[in-house]
């Protein structure tokens, strides 16, 4: 077993704006990632998903993307992870990888224990950066053993050729639903797209305030120890480059959620019956917090109870990248928010 002072788990875009605001606070963490090499989840995004149609990617903080190079056109999957990968490099930040973290644990002498396949480290604080890509959602309706076609999650998605000529039942009401639907639409022989709720398009900029309700929105439900909700849930869906796209071609018709899959397609209560080979499930993501369970930290209601990063039954644990900064935007100040805490921590200054 190795000693640290702080261990980050995961690093995307907030485990290495952790790392770098630890490191300014004179706190060399030991950042662990499970992949291949740099770029977090960036790295399995599908390859036509280009940088001019993501949301943004903001900066990490200290290096300016423009550092890195890529351009509009150029698939998102390569942009980010270079840029990421210079970051590391750039800054002297060494990165463990691939090491996956099985289990988190109480350790001795009032350190977390964190377990992997690499080994085991000892840490008086840690910080949890392991983000959702890696625990796809898939809700459960009736009759989906039964369905003879192929289905998919969006994160299994790599482009719409392989859909020409099938007929294909997009479900999720979010960037992700976009993102399918403006590519389908000529590829594949037809394309439904499908949503429990009716959608809200905002036709405001998303400005500050509309980004500070959001979040705070977000963050009332962490704090209450509830689930995060669904990004699109509480910001609506903005006219981005994609849901352009996918309204010039005609695909956003959206259909009420169906009742049960059937063996050729999908069905409601009312008897309607649409025929389909191909489900794309772009229903979202959950945290990926597996590894925490033996901290016992779920309450009652579902969730985590966070103030700001800070787990309230473990203070020794930061969560970033969960509930209200679960977004580029505030991985940042997310991250800020974190290293101060520890160093608070670690200097014990915590409840002050």
């Amino acid at each position: 077993m190795e000693l640290s002072e702080a261990v980050i788990i995961g690093a995307g875009q907030a485990g290495l704006s952790s790392a770098y605001f630890l490191r300014r606070y004179g706190i060399e963490p030991v950042v662990l990632d499970a992949g291949q090499g740099a770029g977090g989840a960036w790295r399995h995004r599908s390859p036509t998903l280009t940088m001019e149609k993501v949301h943004g990617v903001f900066d990490l903080p200290g290096v300016p993307q423009q550092e890195a190079g890529g351009d509009g056109g150029r698939p998102a999957a390569e942009v980010v992870p270079a840029y990421y990968a210079a970051y590391e490099s750039g800054t002297g930040l060494s990165v463990i990888r691939p090491v996956r973290v099985t289990a988190v644990r109480e350790g001795a002498a009032g350190r977390l224990a964190v377990g992997t396949d690499a080994g085991e480290w000892a840490a008086r604080a840690v910080i949890n950066a392991t983000g959702t890509w890696t625990r796809p959602y898939w809700p459960y309706y009736p009759g989906a053993a039964r369905f003879a076609g192929r289905q998919l999650h969006y994160a299994a998605y790599r482009g719409p050729e392989e859909f020409a000529g099938r007929g294909v039942v997009v479900v999720g009401g979010g960037a992700s639903a976009m993102h399918v639907l403006s590519e389908l639409a000529g590829v594949a022989a037809a394309t439904f797209w499908v949503t429990r709720r009716p959608p809200v398009f905002r036709d405001d900029d998303f400005g500050l305030d509309a980004r500070r309700e959001a979040v705070a929105r977000v963050d009332s439900r962490v704090r209450a120890g509830l689930p995060p909700q669904s990004v699109v849930s509480v910001t609506g869906l903005t006219y981005s480059a994609v849901v352009r796209e996918a309204m010039a071609k005609g695909v956003l018709n959206r259909l009420p959620m169906f009742e049960r899959l059937v063996e050729d397609g999908v069905s409601w209560a009312d008897g309607t019956r649409l025929a389909a080979d191909t489900i794309v499930w772009a229903t979202g993501f959950r945290a990926a917090l597996d590894h925490l369970a033996p901290l016992r930290l779920r309450e009652p209601g579902g969730g985590i109870r966070v103030d700001g990063t800070q787990v309230v039954k473990e203070p020794r644990l930061q969560l970033v990248g969960y509930g209200p900064t679960a977004s580029t935007i505030g991985a940042n100040r997310a991250g800020r928010t974190a290293a101060a805490n520890v160093r608070a921590l670690l200097s014990g200054r915590l409840a002050a």
